[in-house]
């Protein structure tokens, strides 16, 4: 029935257009940002799962920064224990010269002078191995812990190693003196004892330097696999976005066309009035 009142045809003409732009307008939104699900209207599940996904990657940005920070605490420490290290192995030589009893005064006062340098010096290098305010060899701290996940559920711990003068690594004390043959000849063996406590403390404080970049490159990956993951739920195929959009572009073309068709129907109607 031809009607100048109602003209169905173009009523569905457009209800089609408008789909169709809707289709057009969700396509360019998506090649625009290339992502599939950029919103909770998109896909509410996919979205939701999506968020927390980028709160667990966002999280591990901080796991990662207390794991950083634990490294560089535990290699200044590692630095100054080498030193140590390296003095005790200067003290022991002098004590082994110190024992020589066919020593001059002169000679023997020069060593023990050297000796007490050398001891003020492993004072001075424990009281500075500090990073951020913290010390792992003056007996300051027992020990500290580094996140190992996004819940703060879990943590790395490593132990202190208290190199100071006196204690049950070096048992050297600040008065030890070589000034005689007795006092060198018991500095050969309490130097040898301190020299090999600090180089098991020194494997031990590796041990845990090697945990935490172990953890560290694991949390790395972590966050790419978690990363990936989520582009694979909300990532657009371009490709195929692509092809959409110039096919929707088409169908709004055709629709604006048969649209105008619809709207020219009832213009028949003048013929039949002729």
């Amino acid at each position: 029935m031809l009607s100048v009142n109602t003209n169905a045809g173009a009523l569905v003409a457009l209800e089609n257009l408008n789909n169709t732009s809707q289709q057009l307008d969700s396509a360019q939104n998506i090649v625009s940002t290339g992502l599939a699900v950029g919103s909770a209207k998109d896909n509410g599940a996919i979205w939701s799962i999506a968020q927390t996904e980028r709160s667990t990657v966002s999280d591990l940005d901080a796991v990662k920064s207390s794991l950083q920070t634990g490294q560089s605490i535990i290699d200044v420490a590692n630095s100054a224990g080498t030193t140590v290290s390296n003095l005790l192995t200067q003290m022991q030589e002098k004590a082994l010269a110190a024992s020589d009893s066919s020593l001059d005064t002169a000679s023997r006062a020069a060593l023990n002078n050297d000796f007490t340098a050398l001891l003020n010096q492993i004072n001075s290098t424990v009281q500075n191995a500090s990073f951020n305010g913290v010390n792992l060899l003056d007996g300051s701290v027992s020990q500290i812990s580094s996140l190992a996940n996004a819940q703060g559920t879990s943590v790395l711990t490593t132990l202190g190693e208290n190199l100071s003068l006196g204690g049950s690594i070096i048992t050297l004390t600040s008065t030890t003196t070589i000034s005689t043959v007795a006092s060198a000849q018991a500095a050969i063996s309490v130097v040898g004892t301190s020299l090999q406590n600090v180089d098991t403390a020194l494997a031990t404080l590796g041990t845990s330097s090697n945990a935490l970049d172990t953890h560290l490159n694991f949390v790395s990956g972590l966050q790419d696999t978690l990363t990936t993951g989520i582009g694979n739920l909300v990532n657009a195929d371009l490709a195929k976005e692509s092809a959409t959009l110039q096919a929707l572009q088409t169908k709004q073309q055709l629709g604006i066309q048969a649209l105008s068709i619809a709207n020219s129907a009832s213009s028949a109607l003048l013929s039949l009035f002729r």
